[in-house]
């Protein structure tokens, strides 16, 4: 017979402050895990519930050393131990799945590789205030993906999922009955556009990217039944966007870029609308300053933006005074519950 031993305790609760700053220092190790998780493929084959020793058999892996991965999966909540060594999913660790509605798993592929290195080269960011991907690689974020389809696929992918949540919201969160036509800029495969035009079978519309960019966007507005109405043009934003539309959509650009650049982008867009026109820019907004319960992820989206492209995300603020400088009035915010973390900037030309 064997007796329960003492209970182990939780240094969490003894130790806080050396529990956090321990956490902190070993995160490299929870996103690795996270990322191997996805490479062994273990959310697919998990499902409901499995053993360590067939998980082990499916992945050709170590049974000992692959149960002491699953145990540490389970200890940050990607699984649950249901039996002796039989683990499921939990919701978070079900995200990880290929067929997961709300999956994230291209994201957990693209925080790997090159992203990884130069999120690596923060030092340099924060010395000089320029992306560290351009010093590692010898070139800018996008003409780096544009000469790696497989990595760009994997970028692409992790967008569409990024937007996932907010096209299913954004038809009924805005006013688009008052318009008739609108231009997506920088949108990508559609399918943010798509869920407008499928929601509004009264809207016409133009999907606006770079030739790489909108790629897929042929099969997303098929697949969505929207493709006879809506025009697919390819530019570079930075010159020139279609004219002619009464809305215009920014979702996501303009924390890509410094903002220099941001500037570029929005005077064209004001030399492109009509009078009548509205610029409805799409961001996570960050808070004017950080309170002790802040989420941390739009402060580290912030440094990932400024290593990798040079960019950043803005503060209300921020925006405004963007918006203000370069031709546009009439800014309003709204930040709809269901579109969370995402705040909807309209603004009018002036």
């Amino acid at each position: 017979m064997t007796l329960p031993g003492p209970p182990v305790p939780d240094h969490r609760a003894q130790f806080p402050d050396q529990s956090l700053l321990l956490r902190l220092l070993w995160g490299y190790m929870t996103s690795d895990l996270v990322e191997l998780t996805v490479r062994l493929g273990l959310a697919d084959r998990i499902g409901d519930g499995a053993h360590a020793a067939a998980l082990a058999h499916a992945t050709d892996t170590d049974p000992s050393s692959l149960l002491r991965l699953l145990r540490a999966l389970a200890a940050l909540g990607l699984l649950r131990e249901t039996g002796p060594e039989q683990f499921a999913l939990t919701p978070a660790g079900a995200r990880l799945r290929g067929d997961d509605p709300g999956s994230l798993r291209a994201f957990a592929e693209q925080g790997a590789g090159d992203f990884r290195r130069a999120f690596g080269g923060l030092e340099h960011s924060i010395r000089t205030g320029e992306p560290a991907f351009d010093r590692i690689f010898g070139t800018g974020f996008f003409q780096h993906l544009g000469a790696h389809p497989e990595l760009s696929a994997t970028f692409q992918a992790s967008m569409r999922q990024a937007t996932r949540t907010l096209a299913a919201a954004l038809p009924a969160a805005y006013a688009f009955s008052r318009v008739r036509t609108v231009v997506d800029v920088g949108g990508a495969d559609g399918a943010l556009l798509a869920a407008v035009l499928a929601a509004h079978p009264e809207l016409t519309g133009v999907l606006y990217d770079s030739p790489e960019g909108a790629a897929d966007a042929p099969g997303t507005l098929g697949a969505a039944g929207v493709a006879d109405r809506c025009r697919i043009s390819t530019g570079d934003f930075f010159t020139a966007v279609p004219e002619g539309g009464d809305l215009y959509v920014l979702k996501s650009v303009l924390h890509d870029w410094s903002d220099t650049h941001a500037e570029r982008i929005l005077r064209t867009c004001r030399t492109a609308l009509a009078p009548h026109s509205r610029l409805l820019v799409i961001e996570v907004l960050m808070p004017e300053r950080v309170t002790p319960d802040a989420d941390p992820l739009t402060y580290l989206s912030d440094l990932y933006m400024l290593a990798n492209m040079g960019g950043r995300e803005r503060t209300e603020a921020e925006l405004r005074a963007l918006l203000v400088k370069n031709g546009f009035g009439s800014v309003r915010v709204a930040a709809p519950a269901a579109l969370a973390p995402f705040a909807l900037i309209e603004a009018h030309p002036c």
